[in-house]
């Protein structure tokens, strides 16, 4: 058993004002991001003032459809009771299915503005999210955020508040799949031309396999708790169509056009 890690949610602390941790980690996601976008702009033609556009219009899609996402999937009741909650981005709770949504809004209205088709501007997003998703994995970490189901592992934690027993580190196990992983693969597979739309369904396919796997050992929201078999999760739910479009966009690539490396 190992001891779960004391770390002070707040990075900083200036006066008044406080810099968290968990919002740093959205800075590491955006930056990166940034750094390896302007690398391979050039292949979609685009410059690094492009990207900084991008990465603008794509930073309120995570953010604004990240937490409301979060609020409407799993946090109805808390929002009701407290309605200023939805704008406390820094206490945690966002959901990755949301940012996803907000994510390919921006993309649509950005591939419009520079008259890109909308795929291949995923195709070219694609690979430069999973750091960042691994970064908001490390600050759910942080922030003591998402607990993992009992184990007797070695590495298993006592997680803060839930007693004793320690605990899958689900929020590292994520870390690792969706962030180390998934890029790797992603960065890999499109070092080569792609077929127009082939990237985007292999992010959505590894993502959704990867967090399916890891809800077997993640606990549910404890306000919605399993929804079927006393193991199916929200979690679950909300990946299985990812999957399935993944599945898709792939089999439709086949018939694509091959887009200059991206």
């Amino acid at each position: 058993m190992i001891n779960y890690p004391t770390i002070d949610p707040v990075a900083i602390s200036l006066g008044p004002l406080q810099v968290h941790w968990y919002g740093l980690m959205y800075v590491v996601g955006f930056v990166a991001a940034w750094w390896l976008g302007c690398k391979r702009a050039p292949r979609i033609g685009l410059t690094k003032d492009d990207i900084g556009d991008l990465l603008f219009y794509c930073a309120i899609g995570v953010v604004v459809g990240g937490r409301l996402g979060y609020a409407l999937f799993y946090g109805l009741g808390q929002w009701a009771a407290d309605p200023l909650w939805v704008f406390r981005v820094w206490d945690g709770g966002m959901s990755f299915h949301g940012g996803l949504l907000g994510v390919l809004l921006a993309a649509w209205l950005f591939a419009r503005r520079k008259q890109l088709a909308f795929f291949t501007l995923t195709d070219f997003i694609a690979p430069l999210v999973p750091i960042g998703l691994g970064a908001g994995r490390i600050g759910n970490f942080i922030n003591h955020e998402l607990p993992g189901r009992v184990t007797s592992l070695p590495w298993g934690m006592p997680f803060p508040g839930m007693g004793p027993e320690p605990r899958h580190p689900s929020a590292l196990y994520e870390a690792f799949l969706e962030g180390i992983i998934l890029f790797a693969i992603l960065w890999w597979v499109s070092a080569e031309p792609r077929a127009r739309g082939f990237l985007s369904g292999l992010f959505l396919l590894g993502y959704g396999v990867f967090r399916f796997m890891v809800e077997f050992v993640r606990m549910p929201d404890a306000h919605i708790g399993y929804l079927a078999f006393g193991w199916f999760t929200m979690g679950m739910l909300l990946t299985l169509p990812m999957i399935a479009l993944g599945l898709l966009f792939i089999a439709w690539s086949r018939n694509q056009p091959v887009d200059a490396k991206v």
